[in-house]
């Protein structure tokens, strides 16, 4: 019999948690001959999310618990858990039901006829119009600028083989960029559009910072453009201001009574020039905190307790 592998990552999702291992379970049972188990990872949720998952560890062995001992992000967090699963596929569901549990079923079909990747691709949402156009310009770009294909509107939804998570397990990344990381290791993956549902209840984890946080990851990881960018640009700009320093120059002594140089055109270019090394000093920045994320070469997370896993099947430990 063949395993699956749920993983679903929780920070303060009390209101969610019953209802997608509910469904998840619905959709298992449908499915027949597999077994499986369902990893939540609880991100020290400061509501009674681990309280909850507590109670159904106990009444179904199925449910398996990692609680960590603080808050590790939105990236690390997920990324530890698919590392410890140990079915022969394994899915990442969120916990606010915005990925549809009942798409497992097409996964796993998918999965059966030789697909190690399978994607959930969300071609369109019932969230914010604002933030799915702005996703998706996102998702464009990073594409135009990163040296391998993105598969964009991905969000990291979708089915990995056994094989797939042994080679994440291997690449052992402190800060991984997950789905960078799947398209980087070159495996062809079917993909699955769906529309994205809107949150139902509680409120979205997601920020500005952790937008903000995950968007440049993917581009740092993936893109030395911004860098190059940097000094094509500045030599550009340099060349464009000797010639106009050139005009000025022809100017004034042809028209020596007549021309004058102003401060408008002085201050303009020294808060533009200054405006534009801000910004190149900001991309190095986030290339050096790159770098330096992975130097210091941290745990992915720090475990507070397991619950309902066997030792001999614990992964990594």
């Amino acid at each position: 019999m063949k395993s699956i592998s749920i993983v679903t990552p929780c920070y303060n999702e009390e209101a969610n948690v019953k209802e997608v291992y509910a469904q998840v379970k619905a959709v298992i049972e449908q499915l027949g001959n597999y077994s499986y188990e369902h990893i939540f990872i609880d991100n020290a949720s400061k509501d009674n999310t681990l309280m909850l998952l507590k109670e159904l560890a106990a009444v179904d062995p199925n449910v398996k618990i990692i609680a960590n001992s603080r808050n590790f992000g939105h990236i690390r967090s997920p990324y530890h858990a698919l590392l410890q699963a140990s079915g022969d596929a394994v899915i990442l569901l969120v916990a606010d039901l915005q990925d549809p549990p009942k798409m497992i079923k097409d996964f796993v079909e998918k999965w059966e006829e030789g697909y190690k990747v399978v994607l959930g691709v969300k071609t369109e949402s019932e969230e914010s119009f604002l933030m799915f156009g702005v996703r998706k310009m996102y998702y464009n770009f990073i594409n135009r600028v990163s040296e391998i294909e993105l598969t964009k509107n991905n969000t990291g939804f979708g089915l990995y083989d056994k094989q797939i998570i042994q080679i994440l397990r291997e690449i052992d990344d402190p800060y991984p960029y997950f789905r960078g990381l799947i398209s980087d290791i070159g495996f062809p993956s079917y993909k699955i559009e769906y529309l994205q549902p809107q949150r139902k209840r509680g409120i979205t984890k997601n920020n500005f910072y952790t937008l903000y946080d995950i968007a440049m990851l993917g581009i740092t990881n993936h893109s030395k453009i911004p860098l190059r960018l940097a000094a094509m640009l500045g030599f550009a700009m340099s060349a464009i201001s000797f010639l106009v320093a050139i005009v000025y120059l022809l100017a004034k002594l042809i028209f020596w009574n007549y021309f004058s140089v102003g401060l408008a055109p002085l201050v303009i270019g020294l808060f533009f020039f200054s405006s534009v090394q801000l910004f190149f000093i900001g991309i190095i920045g986030e290339y050096i905190g790159s770098i330096h994320t992975q130097v210091l070469k941290r745990p992915l997370v720090v475990e507070k307790e397991r619950i309902n896993f066997i030792k001999d099947h614990d992964i990594n430990k």
